[in-house]
């Protein structure tokens, strides 16, 4: 199949998801009032009011997430060629959960009491991945073996994560409470005056991934290769490291941490179209991820009052994905 049928494929079920999505909630609305809703002036104000103030804006939210996290994943198993590697890897997560920690857990237990909003929380966790980010990068600089660099992130996360455990452990229930339901991710969250500049950051960081599609391709070859070529490797690799730090940061910031898309979309896009070349690759990973987040997100709000944390929803439905793509394939 050519690229462009290959994309129309996707984007004909991207849509299909669009739809289904637009319709979860705990009110069931039809589409002919969907549509009426949003396109004509005299309709029902609840029914315009819950659709553009909440609804799109958590569709949107979930599109969003769907390109970052795959996309990081993606990166990081080229760079790697480990196919274990995904977004959280290098502890840039932990990170985000240790600067909401410390503002949830912190400040509570040095006496100072706060009640963060999401948009406090969501910086919070942005400064906390980006000092994570510096420190991977900074380590860069002075250790040219991949997968040195991907055991001092491992390492890096652990620690974070002990950290954090501690933070909780000696937490009030209230606060506690309030972090665990942070951790267990929410698309929510993302309020539509912060949506722009949420949107911005992600897209801008993947069309600049789509520039330098022919350049990863190079990695495959291995680093000596790829400098024989004229490619910078150590620039790209930190290139790799800030997009995937800047990606992961502000969707586990704003979402919570959001677990197997990362690692299983990036498969999944190379098990279904057969291709290594990432122009593709990055274009197939970000819709096939956008496909399954609207997906999730419309199970998670299609219960009657009640809202399953989407982290649940992406390990349900990504376990039967990677055992279809294990099996498949025997093995990644």
């Amino acid at each position: 199949m050519k690229l462009l049928f290959k994309i129309f494929i996707l984007l004909f079920f991207f849509v299909i998801a669009f739809l289904i999505d637009l319709k979860s909630g705990s009110i069931n609305y039809s589409f002919a009032e969907i549509t009426n809703s949003l396109f004509n002036k005299n309709s029902s104000f609840q029914t315009y009011t819950i659709l553009t103030q909440l609804r799109i804006p958590r569709i949107i939210t979930a599109i969003l997430v769907g390109i970052a996290l795959p996309i990081s994943g993606l990166l990081l198993q080229t760079l790697f060629k480990n196919p274990l590697s995904g977004p959280y890897i290098f502890g840039i997560s932990s990170g985000a959960s240790f600067g909401v920690a410390l503002l949830l857990m912190g400040l509570s237990f040095i006496g100072i009491m706060t009640v963060p909003s999401s948009f406090s929380i969501a910086i919070a966790g942005i400064i906390g991945a980006g000092l994570v980010l510096l420190i991977i990068v900074f380590i860069s600089f002075k250790v040219k073996d991949n997968l040195t660099i991907l055991i001092v992130g491992v390492f890096l996360g652990s620690g974070i994560g002990a950290i954090v455990n501690l933070m909780q452990y000696f937490s009030s229930a209230q606060i506690l409470k309030k972090f665990i339901i942070w951790t267990m991710g929410s698309l929510d969250a993302v309020i539509k005056e912060q949506l722009w500049w949420f949107s911005l950051i992600i897209l801008s960081v993947f069309i600049l991934t789509i520039i330098f599609a022919k350049y990863f391709d190079t990695l495959y070859l291995g680093d000596d290769n790829a400098k024989t070529l004229g490619v910078n490797t150590k620039t790209l690799r930190i290139f790799i490291f800030s997009a995937t730090g800047i990606l992961t940061g502000i969707t586990t910031a704003f979402c919570g941490p959001i677990g197997f898309i990362g690692i299983a979309v990036p498969h999944l896009s190379r098990v279904i179209f057969r291709t290594s070349r990432h122009i593709e690759l990055l274009i197939f990973s970000a819709i096939i991820g956008s496909i399954i987040m609207l997906i999730s997100d419309a199970i998670s709000h299609s219960f009657i009052n009640q809202i399953i944390p989407i982290n649940t929803i992406t390990a349900i439905v990504g376990i039967p994905i990677i055992f279809w793509v294990i099996f498949r394939n025997k093995g990644f």
